[in-house]
Order: C-alpha cells, then sequence, then structure tokens
C-alpha cells in the first residue's frame, strides 16, 4: 500500500505540471490582457505598457511561467494583481467554503440516492423501480443552476422564505452556517443524486444476479441480510467511483450555485479572478483544484481495498 500511494504521489507531478502549463497557455491567449481590462478602453499604449511594466507581464512568457511556477515549488502563489493580497492564504479560506458545500451535497445524495437505487434494484420493473428512474433522470437532467434559481423563486413568492446573504464560518456560528450551507448543498446533492441513483440501482441489480447471493440466501439468511451486508458492499466499487469523482468536479464546478447564494468559495474566487484578467488567482486556482482532484481520486482507489479485501496493491 505504501509502495502504491508513493507511486500515485509521483505521479501527480506531470499530471500538475501539464496543467499549469495549460492553464497559463490559455489565459494568455484570452482576447484583451490585464492592463486593457483595468484602465479601460480609453487607456493609452503608454499607460498599458507601464502596467504591464509594473507586474512583469512585458516579459517573456516562458520567463514569466519560470517565475511563477518556480513560486509555487516553493508555496509562494504570488499576489493578485487586482487586491495585491497573497493568493494562498485566500484559497485555503475559499476552499473550507467549497469543501463543506461539496461534503455536505455529497453526504445529501449519498442519503437520497443509495435507498431509492437499492429499492429500484429489488423492486425491479415494478411501479416503485419506474418511479425512482423518473426521479434519477429529472436529477440528471436539470442543471444545479437552474434549480437554485427555481427554488429560491418558489421559497421566496410562496412562502416568504429568503437565503441568507451573509455567509457565517461554520467554527464561528455552526447553526447559523448550516442554515446559510443547506440550501446549496442539498440543491446540489439531490443535482449529484440522480447519476448516483442510477449508478445504484444498476450496480445492486448486477450482483443480486451472481451466484454467491443465490447461495447466502440458500442458507437461510434474511433478505435484508443479503442485500445489505453481501450485494450492496458489492455493489459500492463504482458507487463510491462516481461519488469521488463528483465531489472532485464540485470543487470547481460549484461556481454558479456559490455566486447565487453568495458563497464566498473557491469557485466564485476562480470566475472572479477569470472576469477581471487577474492571471495569478485564476492560475493558482485552478492548479490548487486539481491538486485536491485527483487528491480524492487517489483516497477512493485506497478505499477500493478497504471495500473488497480481494483487491491488492501490490
Amino acid at each position: 500500500m505504501r509502495n502504491y500511494v508513493i507511486r500515485r504521489l509521483l505521479q501527480l507531478i506531470p499530471v500538475l505540471f501539464g496543467i499549469s502549463v495549460a492553464i497559463f497557455a490559455v489565459l494568455r491567449l484570452i482576447p484583451g490582457g490585464f492592463a486593457s481590462g483595468m484602465l479601460g478602453i480609453d487607456a493609452t499604449p503608454e499607460l498599458i505598457a507601464q502596467v504591464n511594466a509594473r507586474y512583469g507581464l512585458d516579459q517573456p512568457v516562458v520567463t514569466q511561467y519560470l517565475n511563477w511556477i518556480g513560486g509555487v515549488l516553493h508555496g509562494d502563489f504570488g499576489i493578485s494583481f487586482r487586491s495585491g493580497a497573497e493568493i494562498l492564504p485566500e484559497i485555503l479560506t475559499r476552499f473550507q467554503v467549497t469543501a463543506e458545500l461539496a461534503i455536505l451535497a455529497a453526504i445529501i445524495s449519498w442519503c437520497i440516492a443509495l435507498p431509492l437505487g437499492i429499492l429500484a434494484a429489488v423492486k425491479r420493473n415494478t411501479l416503485a423501480d419506474r418511479v425512482v428512474r423518473v426521479v434519477a433522470l429529472l436529477g440528471v437532467s436539470v442543471p444545479g443552476f437552474a434549480l437554485s434559481i427555481l427554488v429560491i423563486l418558489v421559497l421566496s413568492l410562496f412562502f416568504g422564505y429568503y437565503p441568507p446573504l451573509d455567509y457565517v464560518g461554520l467554527l464561528e456560528n455552526p447553526a447559523k452556517n448550516l442554515e446559510i450551507m443547506f440550501l446549496p448543498a442539498l440543491i446540489l446533492g439531490c443535482s449529484m443524486s440522480g447519476s448516483v441513483m442510477r449508478m445504484t440501482r444498476s450496480s445492486v441489480m448486477e450482483v443480486l444476479r451472481q451466484d454467491f447471493i443465490k447461495t447466502v440466501r440458500a442458507k437461510g439468511a434474511s433478505e435484508r441480510v443479503a442485500i445489505f451486508k453481501h450485494a450492496l458492499r458489492n455493489a459500492l466499487i463504482p458507487i463510491v467511483t462516481l461519488v469521488g469523482l463528483q465531489i472532485g468536479s464540485l470543487l470547481g464546478g460549484a461556481v454558479v450555485v456559490e455566486q447565487i447564494f453568495s458563497l464566498p468559495g473557491l469557485g466564485l474566487m476562480t470566475l472572479t479572478g477569470i472576469n477581471n484578467r487577474d492571471y495569478p488567482v485564476v492560475q493558482g486556482c485552478v492548479l490548487f483544484i486539481a491538486f485536491v482532484y485527483v487528491l480524492v481520486n487517489l483516497i477512493v482507489d485506497l478505499l477500493y481495498a478497504y471495500i473488497d479485501p480481494r483487491i491488492s496493491y501490490d
């Protein structure tokens, strides 16, 4: 296991290097630069040249990249062109919000998807199965941002409820924090649950057809034991894989929901950096999200051995 973890961590180096090169190059290909965006359309070439020289944007692209990646390797993600603040501390602060949102959404998704997916697999081709499949299709089809807007409209127009806009940290006031985070997490969890529901149904249904389940039943085990102790555990690997991918994608993909609910998360920080052409902010956020994403997938891979002891990493 230790050797496997070391190998996987070493594999992160070329992946993160490729991502750093890609995001650095893409930002430089976007029409309009930081200087022209900050100074406006009436800026003179002389002013633009002064701003570029101030932030080192007049240097060759290769030199800019080497300066940036050299700082990253020493734990320095640079400073924001707009605010002048250090980027890494801001990323770590914003990441707490996004991570909490992703974890809560994943828990809600599991609580919805696992029972309904198992029910659909056990009651295959019945009314319950058809209803679950329709619900799963709705969850897959409706985007999270559209569901967010719809929920806010319904709650405000018919119930007079408006989501809180002033974010409060979890450690500062846990009750207020959960009140703020519950609705966006519920919406994202419902959106995620459609895919997990379908995967749970197909995985459990496949395991229930196998011979060892028939043996378990023949030995006199109850249906609950056969399903939850034997079938579900053997069906968990593809489900855990899907949830791991979803959690990773939520770290950068919840930007619209964060903006709708005014959550100061990492996605909102990235979007603001893109709008402001704040290159160091965008580069730092994308690289950090990529690192966490591959780290989450490594944790998922390690969970395989816990779920199924037959899996070996030797």
